[in-house]
């Protein structure tokens, strides 16, 4: 699986740690930066994370900052993406496997290195159930369709 990496200078010793960790676990891994702990903004890496998604040039992204929660809203900004926070294994399972998810969040600030790695692995392997689940994903595409069509959502 390829796999697209981000975080920001918060994040970067753990997305180092991660990148090499997915990487000697068979997948591809392409590397959005940071490429160092000098001051970042997290949206420009959670954009391009999310772009790269949309545009079929990764499978998946995993993006990290200190708490998970600006990467998760900036890359749900992204029309068509859908990203999880995940500070827990069964909520990075889920993730994919009820919501399919194409990007999680992690928190360095939040969580150790070793639960960010299961949290990862939890994500990565599993796939998206469907069922019951794809009918509230395609409820969630048809609104985002209209809100960028109109400006408004239905209700």
């Amino acid at each position: 699986m390829r796999i697209g990496i981000g975080a920001d200078h918060n994040a970067f010793g753990m997305k180092e740690a991660l990148r090499r960790y997915i990487e000697d676990s068979g997948n591809e891994v392409v590397d959005f930066g940071c490429f160092s702990e000098d001051e970042v903004d997290y949206p420009d890496i959670a954009f391009q994370v999310g772009t790269a998604i949309q545009a079929g040039t990764v499978e998946r992204g995993i993006l990290v900052c200190g708490t998970g929660i600006g990467m998760s809203i900036a890359a749900n900004k992204v029309p068509g993406i859908r990203s999880a926070q995940c500070h827990d294994v069964y909520s990075a399972e889920r993730a994919q496997l009820s919501n399919d998810a194409q990007i999680i969040t992690l928190g360095a600030k939040v969580i150790g290195l070793e639960l960010a790695k299961k949290i990862v692995d939890a994500y990565l392997d599993v796939a998206f159930a469907g069922g019951q689940s794809k009918r509230k994903i395609d409820q969630i595409s048809d609104q985002e369709r209209v809100y960028l069509k109109t400006g408004s959502v239905e209700g």
